[in-house]
């Protein structure tokens, strides 16, 4: 039962990484309508960034932290007035294939500037567990889960209390209306791409810690995210939060419970993909679209 509820304990603190990256393709995808294939390249260079301040300026983590998350929420902005903003209109494919442009284009910059090869990277929590009732509590899953629920607080007041964050959510439901009303819908599109990227950057350097730093790791967990976006429904920040947290656990129990699981978890996320979108298309907290023939 300890090796359960164990479990379960980290599965959710993995699921927060999830959960975060997902919120970050929910924000493109309630803008635009199209989801950012290059979300994961995205985080992994921010992550990058984060590690050339921790190992050569000697920046305290935290420090990088916060100068990571401004670098790339500047980055997300200057990506879409310059390569998204020209497409602005255009069919879903095309909007896809650019999002595929920009994985490759991230990918192979990052691999060319700080080369294919694993590296170690310091994390802002203490390695030594916690003991308690018998469990072994890791610090690094207690602080990923608590930046993580930081994060979300802070999304939420942005969102619900800020003139900025109601009229970015104003910009992606009712566009046109929203002009009308003096929204500058266009910069709003831009701001949703700036926060994906420091979401996104924070995901990445909440698991660089836990796995090995390279130019591929968050090819993964994007695809985790992607299950836990589709889980919750693509477009419910709520949704992504709860996909993320469900998919963590059931990776961990697979991956414990089952034989050969940890080979098995990617297989696992394509499944549930695959069962959400024949079950129920919209997800647990979107809502199905009715279309008048």
């Amino acid at each position: 039962m300890l090796s359960l509820i164990q479990q379960v304990i980290s599965g959710i603190a993995t699921g927060g990484i999830y959960a975060s990256l997902a919120l970050a393709l929910v924000l493109v995808y309630r803008a635009m309508d199209v989801a950012n294939f290059a979300q994961g390249e995205m985080a992994t260079f921010s992550t990058f960034i984060s590690y050339s301040l921790i190992e050569y300026a000697h920046i305290d983590f935290w420090l990088a932290f916060v100068i990571t998350i401004l670098i790339s929420f500047g980055l997300g902005v200057v990506i879409e007035r310059a390569l998204i903003r020209p497409f602005e209109g255009a069919p879903v494919l095309t909007l896809l294939i650019v999002t595929l442009g920009l994985f490759t284009a991230f990918n192979g910059v990052t691999g060319l500037i700080w080369g294919y090869v694993f590296k170690s990277y310091r994390g802002g929590f203490p390695d030594q567990p916690i003991q308690f009732g018998g469990l072994y509590l890791n610090t690094q899953d207690l602080g990923v889960l608590g930046v993580v629920l930081v994060m979300l607080l802070l999304l939420y007041l942005f969102f619900t209390r800020t003139k900025a964050g109601l009229a970015m959510r104003a910009a992606s439901l009712y566009p046109d209306s929203s002009r009308l009303l003096g929204v500058r819908v266009g910069w709003m599109l831009a701001l949703g791409w700036g926060l994906a990227s420091a979401v996104g950057a924070v995901s990445g350097m909440l698991v660089a810690p836990i796995i090995f730093l390279d130019p591929n790791m968050m090819q993964a967990i994007l695809l985790f995210a992607f299950t836990a976006a589709v889980l919750g429904g693509i477009e419910s920040v709520l949704g992504a939060v709860v996909g993320g947290v469900a998919v963590g656990i059931l990776m961990a129990l697979v991956g414990t419970y089952i034989p050969g699981g940890q080979d098995l978890r990617l297989a696992f996320g394509l499944i549930v993909i695959v069962v959400v979108l024949l079950v129920r298309p919209a997800g647990l907290f979107g809502r199905a679209t009715v279309k008048r023939v």
